[in-house]
């Protein structure tokens, strides 16, 4: 009798039919196959497995595969434990109980709410059921999926977006100079360095037209809040490196110049090199005087100001009258003659140094 030796088969993941969001996104799923309960152990970028218990402010999940999926009480969802930053909505750090966590964000950042912006209501809450671990009894944890060291390097050019605030324009501005460069026949690469795991950057940046498309979550971290600045750092050589073969690097930082990792990292001299020029987007002319000030306190000197003040031509005027400084749009950013204009600024700046 002839015996048939069949595989042992894997055992199912108990995220199986759950919603995988945004932040996970990198994620194997099969790497799943058992829960951890010992929440007490979580960190930042570990990955939850959770049961929606209420719908609130958040009321919808940014799926791995870029669609929206709305949210039910009794949805599973996979998201990762992660802090926030976000003044306009939560305050939140990584921490699990067993009595439940807050949906921070939409992209899929649970944690512990500590304040919130008064506009929003409370968020969706959630029964965590445990970390998502491997085989070995691991925890899955954003970072095991990051891209890989690349061999140093850079794009030619590489523009940094600022703002003085959650959204004073930054994305909008970024996507006008990722179009302009594309218009001008350039391969532009479009990062989005610190923030909180989200899809609509990464979207904005595609539309657009970026060749390749890179966030701090290509670089293991699902928020890069409260993460060491070296690491950010790193994460934003990587990320720099695996878009060495394209002509131009749009770079965006999130939330304002003053946000904790943000201002750090603008005050360290050797970080600001690695842009050729940055733009700051502006809510309002105040804002404006205020962000420049700050700015120049670190040696930064803006080429342009864009953002919000575009949409209001007296407050655009006024505050170039004030600073000297060009005010564009959106639309001229994505001007392949504002491209090219930059591009030959920086191409005089080289011969110069030459």
């Amino acid at each position: 009798m002839t015996t048939i030796t069949r595989p042992a088969l894997r055992p199912a993941s108990p995220a199986a039919g759950a919603k995988w969001s945004f932040a996970a996104r990198r994620a194997a799923p099969g790497d799943a196959v058992q829960l951890d309960t010992d929440l007490g152990a979580a960190g930042s970028g570990d990955l939850v497995l959770a049961e929606v218990t209420r719908v609130g402010s958040h009321k919808r999940l940014q799926l791995a595969d870029g669609r929206y999926s709305p949210l039910w009480p009794g949805d599973r969802i996979v998201v990762a434990c992660a802090d926030r930053y976000a003044v306009d909505q939560f305050h939140g750090l990584a921490r699990l109980s067993e009595k439940g966590a807050d949906l921070l964000a939409g992209g899929g950042i649970a944690g512990e709410i500590l304040s919130r912006n008064d506009r929003v209501s409370q968020a969706t809450r959630l029964a965590v059921l445990g970390r998502l671990a491997d085989g070995d009894g691991t925890a899955i944890n954003v970072d095991r999926y990051a891209l890989p060291p690349a061999a140093p390097g850079r794009p030619a050019l590489v523009i940094a977006v600022l703002g003085t605030g959650m959204n004073a324009g930054k994305t909008a501005a970024a996507a006008g100079l990722v179009n302009g460069f594309a218009r001008l026949g350039r391969r532009v690469a479009a990062i989005k360095a610190t923030g909180t795991g989200s899809f609509g950057d990464v979207a904005e940046y595609e539309a657009a037209g970026a060749a390749q498309v890179l966030d701090f979550t290509d670089a293991g971290m699902a928020s890069t809040y409260r993460q060491p600045l070296e690491r950010v750092i790193a994460a934003i050589d990587r990320l720099l490196a695996h878009a060495a073969d394209s002509d131009v690097a749009v770079v965006e930082l999130a939330d304002g110049v003053s946000q904790v990792e943000t201002a750090a990292l603008l005050s360290r001299p050797e970080v600001v090199a690695r842009f050729d020029g940055t733009i700051l987007a502006v809510p309002e002319a105040m804002a404006a005087r205020g962000g420049l000030s700050w700015l120049a306190e670190r040696g930064i000197s803006p080429l342009a100001l864009t953002g919000v003040i575009t949409r209001a031509p007296l407050a655009a005027q006024e505050v170039s009258e004030a600073t000297g400084l060009p005010v564009l749009c959106r639309t001229s950013l994505a001007d392949p003659a504002t491209a090219s204009a930059l591009e030959a600024r920086f191409a005089e700046r080289d011969r110069s140094a030459a």
